[in-house]
């Protein structure tokens, strides 16, 4: 994202300098798997070459959810994963005036603001009755949807893409949408989320289902083999976290945990409660624990949102227990520790809302909103916490 808006340079994304690897023993090899032979521990690549493991780690990742759209593969047309999706918008991109960019997730709003820094008019197609509804709860999605507007999109909301038209030369000149609606363009990004990336797995006999199965140590169903990242589907419960979890810090945890477990400390899989954060243009957006989009049996939430409509955080808990569960934040950075620490420790929301001022991580002389959260809270909820302002 920040590449292509000018932002860094594609050497300041790299985790290492290049001098890194050699100095550290590790040979990096430019190709691609074929076909993995797990009884002999051989891996056959598309050069013809072939490489021999002791251990073998699949870091496979990701790759960008597909659509069966006609004119899906006119040129124009593309997700945004890899290195090489950005060097293909890049081209894709070069002198265009209007995009279209299709579905209403993460990938998408960054897709969205990237065209946007380049002075390019966009139209933002979202199936859901706001943006990303389908993980955010509805004061939170709407606040996005105004912002989203706030800066020129064209936000179309319960709208789907139908057809992508195209000219002789095979370039897209325009869609479709579900309402019947031709929108002219000459861009269009696919942004309908991602699936493990586990093609080159397929006759291994390393076991799969959505993604590589593992479990607590991260180990597949064949020995010496191990798997981590976006590609992994664990085949035990964790508390609050779902099978596949596609964010960056749990493949640098999983990571950890092999390197750990592969030099003679075995260390079991555990990331501690979920945590997120992001962006939606200038709004700073953290989640911990949970918040479900829909109200759940046995939750009960509070929303608070600033008058600018720039701000906003969301508490749930227990109605029995009143233990926390988790909050959204928008506009506000929260410290993750007393937060991770908060949810494990499973304190109740009295002493989380008497306590947001220690989890704030704002810079100095930035305004502070903890006391009118609070007395919010309190008058909303005048029997569950009795607070004492100065």
């Amino acid at each position: 994202m920040y590449v292509y808006m000018g932002h860094l340079k594609f050497d300041h994304t790299k985790p290492y300098e290049d001098s890194f690897w050699k100095k550290n023993k590790i040979d990096l090899l430019f190709d691609h798997t074929q076909n993995i032979e797990v009884q002999s521990k051989k891996i056959n690549l598309k050069s013809g070459n072939s490489i021999t493991y002791d251990i073998l780690v699949i870091a496979t990742g990701s790759i960008s959810n597909a659509l069966n759209t006609p004119g899906i593969n006119l040129t124009g047309v593309q997700s945004l994963y890899s290195y090489q999706d950005l060097q293909l918008m890049e081209k894709n991109t070069n002198s265009i005036r209007r995009a279209v960019v299709v579905g209403g997730g993460l990938i998408g709003i960054e897709m969205v603001e990237m065209l946007k820094s380049r002075n390019i008019d966009v139209t933002f197609l979202v199936r859901e009755k706001e943006f990303w509804s389908i993980a955010l709860p509805l004061g939170e999605a709407s606040m996005i949807s105004r912002h989203i507007r706030s800066h020129g999109v064209e936000l179309k909301l319960e709208t789907q893409l139908k057809t992508i038209k195209g000219d002789a030369a095979g370039r897209v000149t325009s869609i479709i949408t579900s309402n019947e609606e031709k929108i002219e363009c000459e861009f269009v990004g696919i942004t309908v989320g991602v699936t493990p990336n586990i093609g080159c797995i397929a006759g291994t006999g390393i076991a799969t289902k959505s993604g590589v199965l593992v479990n607590e140590y991260l180990q597949t169903n064949i020995q010496d083999v191990y798997a981590i990242g976006d590609c992994v589907e664990r085949q035990y419960d964790l508390r609050g976290r779902k099978k596949i979890e596609q964010v960056w810090y749990t493949g640098r945890m999983m990571g950890e945990v092999v390197a750990q477990t592969i030099c003679g400390k075995p260390t079991k899989y555990d990331p501690g409660p979920w945590f997120n954060s992001a962006k939606f243009f200038d709004i700073e957006y953290q989640t911990y624990g949970n918040v479900s989009p829909l109200p759940q049996q046995g939750e009960q939430d509070f929303y608070w949102e600033h008058s600018s409509g720039l701000k906003a955080m969301h508490l749930v808990w227990n109605t029995q227990t009143l233990e926390f569960i988790g909050v959204n934040v928008f506009g506000i950075r929260l410290r993750h520790e007393s937060f991770d620490k908060w949810l494990q420790q499973r304190k109740d929301i009295r002493f989380v809302v008497e306590n947001l001022r220690l989890a704030n991580f704002d810079p100095e002389f930035f305004e502070r909103h903890e006391e009118e959260i609070a007395l919010q809270f309190l008058a909303k909820y005048p029997n569950l916490l009795k607070l004492t302002h100065a």
